[in-house]
């Protein structure tokens, strides 16, 4: 991902393969994302309806990455 992310909020609506997630942002508007990676940190599991943060691609506003389950 290049250039500066904006991140919003949002709910996972879909779980896909490969690890992605498809999240319902607040607005309305559907991307699709993949967790960021740990830093050493545990395992984040995540389900259908969990609320997230989400930074997206400066370049593509249609894909992201979970930055933090809240």
């Amino acid at each position: 991902m290049s250039g500066p992310g904006l991140t919003v909020e949002g709910v996972v609506e879909e779980q896909l393969p490969s690890a992605l997630y498809v999240v319902n942002l607040d607005g309305g508007r559907r991307v699709t994302a993949h967790l960021a990676a740990g830093d050493g940190r545990n395992f984040v599991r995540l389900v259908v309806g969990d609320r997230v943060e989400v930074a997206l691609a400066g370049n593509d506003r249609t894909r992201g990455r979970v930055v933090r389950k809240l």
